[in-house]
């Protein structure tokens, strides 16, 4: 069975701020560089066989940490990149909840937001269905894929791959910086949730 590991990047300046980051190329902080260092090892442990990333910076770090300590070399995929927040990126939750509160409530409900040009769910869990079912089928079984991505990202795709409706996105926590979601695959079973917000 393939072993999928949805891995978000470790903590940036705008994360600690509460700051929505979207597709806004943020750096991580030194306490997010300090993450991906410390649970690379962890990772490393599990034999990954194939790491790919998002292109921004924040989860090519991440992923260059498990590269350092695994020797893989990470393949850089944009459509793993984070959900599209439009006007909303660089303004905190504070702020956008002030200019666009009714959009911010749906938001926080898990519902689609049809404003300040936010990416649409759907949008999100297709495009990163295609690339981790593109990874997934080009590795092989038995592969221990490691997809260093972001929160919303993984959590939609996580929900779109095991087949849930998304109006059950809400209900899978919020994925920690430097922790994982791991899903495992078969031919007979599909994909089945084993982990979420694994350390």
């Amino acid at each position: 069975m393939t072993l999928l590991i949805l891995w978000r990047h470790g903590q940036t300046e705008w994360n600690a701020a509460h700051r929505i980051q979207g597709q806004t190329d943020t750096p991580l902080s030194a306490v997010g560089v300090s993450q991906a260092k410390e649970s690379a090892p962890r990772l490393a442990a599990l034999n990954p066989t194939v790491l790919v990333a998002s292109n921004l910076n924040r989860a090519s770090t991440t992923a260059a940490a498990l590269a350092e300590v695994s020797g893989l070399s990470p393949a850089y995929d944009p459509r793993l990149r984070e959900r599209g927040f439009g006007d909303w990126e660089g303004h905190t939750h504070a702020e956008v909840t002030e200019r666009w509160p009714e959009s911010f409530a749906r938001w926080r409900r898990g519902e689609e937001v049809n404003d300040a040009g936010v990416e649409e769910i759907d949008a999100v869990a297709k495009r990163m269905v295609a690339a981790l079912q593109e990874v997934t089928a080009a590795a092989g079984p038995d592969a221990v894929i490691v997809a260093a991505t972001h929160g919303a990202a993984a959590r939609f795709a996580t929900v779109a791959l095991l087949g849930w409706p998304m109006s059950l996105a809400p209900s899978l926590g919020a994925l920690h910086n430097c922790h994982a979601t791991h899903l495992r695959h078969d031919a007979v079973r599909g994909w089945t949730l084993e982990a979420h917000n694994a350390a």
